[in-house]
């Protein structure tokens, strides 16, 4: 096909006649000049048309994706076309067949170069027009902190397909290369099982999603804190006391956790209390929960709630049921209405016992006989 354009545009500007050796030269190089213009001008024209038509045809959509897209493909367009014009006015100089070959090899990668960044860049503006449009869906197939890994997925597959090409086109055997790629993968595999457990573990986090940067998850030991960052081979978890956990994916991927922000950031707040025997238990719920509304932060839908729970030894077990907005909220909440409470209960009259045990101390003789009547027995 390069023969084809490159004898097209020789028969424009290239007779085929020649004179002398200067002669034969200057027609030559004035062919390329003139090759190297028409493919410049042609360049200023497809910028000029994706300017003015492109961008009104991008107008008469709803999305912005297509404006976008635009932006990036305009000025990787003129070097494209500028770059062809430089590679084919080489190829129409009669140079010396090992010039021609490492001039036009050398433009030729440019040209690959700039076809595959056009891509790239093409995507990644389709990766964050994807993202900015699903910022509050957390059901979305890619979110926000799997941006960067895409981009060097993408990167990755675009420069493995462009070194393809380039072999290719110098008549390299590229099955071969192949080959080794793939034995020195596998090698790599085996030294480094672990890695790439908690790498596909890393994978199957941002897939699945079971939490989010900024949740506050609670993992199966008991320890509570928010998703600082999910990488490749590890998790990154702040807990309350500020201190960095650094857990391997492959080990979140197979425990169980608690996300306290999913479906949403409310909580369930509960507060366990003993009241002494003898008091109004509907009396006590009552007061329970015209405690918890007084106090700011708790919701009033799900309204709060009392529930006399059990007979303890020294008291009557109730529980107080109550919803945050914020689940970090929870800890100073918990602590007004426990405040409040103890408040409410002295202003009441009700009493928060506390265990008593009796000991029945029996009389010396007492036990002397229960003794002497056991050693008869005996």
């Amino acid at each position: 096909m390069n023969n084809r354009i490159l004898s097209f545009v020789q028969g424009l500007f290239r007779p085929q006649d020649a004179d002398g050796p200067i002669l034969f030269w200057a027609k030559d190089i004035l062919g390329a000049l003139l090759i190297l213009a028409f493919f410049w001008m042609l360049a200023q024209l497809a910028v000029l048309a994706l300017n003015k038509w492109g961008k009104r045809i991008a107008a008469f959509t709803s999305t912005d994706l297509d404006d976008r897209i635009l932006l990036q493909v305009i000025p990787h367009v003129s070097r494209l076309l500028v770059t062809l014009g430089i590679y084919l006015a080489i190829r129409s100089l009669p140079l010396h067949e090992k010039l021609v070959t490492v001039f036009s090899g050398v433009l030729f990668i440019a040209l690959v170069i700039i076809v595959f960044n056009l891509i790239y860049h093409s995507f990644d503006e389709l990766l964050q027009w994807y993202i900015a449009g699903r910022q509050h869906d957390h059901d979305a197939l890619i979110s926000r902190h799997m941006i960067p890994i895409a981009e060097k997925l993408t990167m990755l597959f675009l420069m493995g397909t462009a070194l393809i090409v380039i072999l290719k086109h110098f008549n390299y055997d590229i099955f071969s290369v192949v080959t080794a790629l793939g034995i020195g993968s596998l090698a790599i595999g085996l030294a480094a099982k672990d890695t790439l457990a908690n790498m596909i573990s890393g994978f199957t986090l941002m897939l699945d999603q079971p939490f989010r940067i900024g949740d506050r998850i609670q993992l199966s030991g008991g320890q509570v804190g928010d998703v600082a960052g999910i990488g490749l081979r590890s998790t990154k978890i702040r807990t309350l006391d500020n201190q960095l956990l650094i857990i391997p994916n492959s080990d979140l991927c197979n425990t169980m956790l608690i996300n306290q922000a999913f479906p949403d950031a409310r909580v369930k707040g509960r507060i366990n209390i003993g009241v002494a025997y003898g008091c109004d238990v509907e009396r006590v719920k009552e007061l329970l929960v015209a405690t918890a509304h007084e106090v700011e932060g708790v919701l009033r839908d799900p309204v709060p709630e009392a529930y006399f729970v059990s007979f303890g030894d020294s008291a009557l077990n109730m529980s107080l049921f109550f919803w945050v907005e914020e689940y970090s909220l929870l800890f100073s909440v918990t602590d007004k209405i426990n405040s409040l409470i103890i408040r409410r209960f002295n202003e009441n009259g009700i009493e928060i016992p506390f265990p008593i045990r009796t000991v029945i101390m029996e009389p010396p003789a007492k036990r002397n006989e229960e003794a002497d009547m056991q050693g008869a027995s005996e």
